[in-house]
């Protein structure tokens, strides 16, 4: 009779506790919690002790201890890149996340480039390889200087804006003639 009551027993005990694993299990789950937050920053990028770039956030999340690394600007980003001559470049967006296995930067929401010359670059998402100096989006994009005023679809651009590849092209574009030798020997 006692062993019929020790069973009953057991079995209630096990049927009215809680599963508590999943929480217990929560509480010890460091995902997703970056290495490091940085409010306000500005880092300054030299290179032969001149300045070559600056990049300023309000926030940044480093997720440098994921197994695919990556620092999250969540509150938006502004980097400005000098050339040789000391002329800047701006670019903007409300959002930026560099991945650090490939050094890709994906800029997310009113990504705007502003360069020196006066052209201009508006997208929603703009993806930048600095190893290559090279940009790309799938996203509509305007894009305005003074020989272009295009809104078109999908961008694939050297950082100078001197290749630049298209699709779905609606715009203006400002064509010279030149007459051109062409040497069949």
């Amino acid at each position: 009779m006692n062993l019929k009551r020790f069973f009953i027993l057991t079995f209630f005990c096990f049927f009215s506790c809680e599963d508590n694993f999943q929480e217990i299990k929560n509480i010890n789950n460091y995902d997703f919690i970056p290495v490091g937050i940085a409010e306000n920053i500005k880092l300054i990028y030299t290179d032969s002790a001149k300045v070559k770039a600056v990049l300023t956030s309000p926030l940044n999340k480093d997720f440098t201890n994921q197994e695919f690394p990556y620092s999250e600007f969540p509150n938006g980003i502004k980097i400005t890149f000098f050339d040789k001559n000391n002329n800047s470049t701006v670019v903007t967006s409300n959002y930026a996340i560099t991945y650090n296995k490939t050094n890709i930067v994906d800029l997310i929401g009113n990504v705007v480039i502003n360069t020196y010359d006066g052209s201009e670059l508006k997208t929603s998402q703009l993806y930048w390889d600095p190893e290559q100096e090279w940009l790309f989006t799938e996203k509509k994009f305007s894009f305005k200087n003074t020989d272009y005023d295009i809104i078109a679809k999908r961008l694939d651009a050297n950082r100078s804006f001197t290749i630049f590849n298209t699709g779905e092209l609606d715009g203006k574009v400002m064509v010279e003639e030149n007459e051109y030798l062409i040497n069949e020997n």
